[in-house]
């Protein structure tokens, strides 16, 4: 995707005045590549990255499922800035599984001349496997950032989340929706082209404010979550996954079909990132039970 001709980020394209676009360091690249070895393990059989972005191995620590491999990946840069660009591409062939993470938030800094953008692209062959569960995005002040995500999935499962914060809550008195703009969009299709969905969503709080009702409605935590399954996997999670409005612990979800049979679109909403965080992994867990037929473990204490 060419960001650039994005209509709602034509505000935002002056060259960043200290690192223009494109300066080493600021361009991260990313590629995985995960495969079943001759002895049926899978493993990340293909490493390419470019600074800021670092992954430096798999490991083997889920107790659920000792044998797939989880891979954090980290970044060397601190948070996002103006002109940023960052690609990530991740591959997961026919039979593999993984389960990919980030070491920390992703802090999106204020911008006064250009954006950050991101773009994803995740490949699953047959009867692959992939967990994808980012820790939150959080858009400080005057941050322009936009997203791109790409799927292309033959019979498989991809567990798809993202987190986003609306600022940081406690910095400076607060910065809930102080940000410009946040253009998030994803989209899938099957190896042979045929389009499956595509949803997209801007915020721009200074013209229309994300916290009224109908919209965020006083939540400070937006957890969007991409479930692509086989249709027998897909109609198993969707009974078994209830739609709620809790006001005591100040947390809802919801949960819809995406069409032309490519899985599932839960959304949650709250006020702290620990709540969501933790209901995201029990959704994990029971798409991961339903297709592999083992739970997600507790997430480490420190996490």
């Amino acid at each position: 995707m060419n960001f650039a001709a994005a209509k709602e980020m034509s505000p935002y394209l002056e060259e960043p005045k200290a690192m223009p676009v494109g300066t080493p360091g600021k361009t991260g690249y990313l590629y995985l590549g995960f495969e079943l070895d001759g002895d049926g393990k899978s493993i990340m059989r293909d490493l390419d990255r470019h600074a800021p972005l670092i992954v430096q191995q798999e490991l083997y620590f889920d107790e659920g499922m000792p044998e797939m491999p989880c891979v954090y990946i980290l970044s060397s840069g601190g948070p996002n800035v103006d002109g940023d660009r960052y690609e990530q591409h991740f591959v997961v062939r026919e039979g593999a599984y993984a389960h990919i993470s980030t070491g920390a938030a992703t802090k999106l800094a204020e911008m006064r001349y250009n954006y950050s953008g991101l773009k994803q692209v995740f490949e699953l062959e047959e009867n692959a496997y992939l967990e994808y569960l980012p820790e939150p995005t959080i858009p400080c002040r005057h941050t322009r950032f936009i997203a791109d995500t790409a799927i292309r999935i033959a019979s498989a499962t991809l567990f798809y989340s993202e987190v986003y914060m609306s600022g940081r809550k406690y910095f400076d008195g607060g910065e809930t929706f102080q940000y410009d703009i946040l253009s998030v969009c994803s989209h899938a299709e099957r190896p042979d082209g045929e389009q499956l969905f595509r949803e997209k969503f801007i915020i721009r709080p200074g013209a229309c404010p994300p916290g009224t009702l109908g919209a965020m409605n006083g939540y400070d935590v937006f957890a969007n979550v991409i479930v692509m399954t086989p249709p027998e996997h897909a109609d198993r999670i969707y009974e078994a996954t209830p739609a709620f409005i809790d006001r005591d612990r100040r947390l809802a979800a919801g949960i819809t079909r995406l069409p032309n049979d490519a899985g599932l679109l839960y959304k949650v909403l709250g006020e702290e990132t620990g709540p969501v965080k933790k209901l995201i992994r029990e959704f994990c867990s029971s798409v991961r039970l339903e297709v592999k037929g083992r739970p997600l473990p507790e997430e480490f204490p420190w996490r």
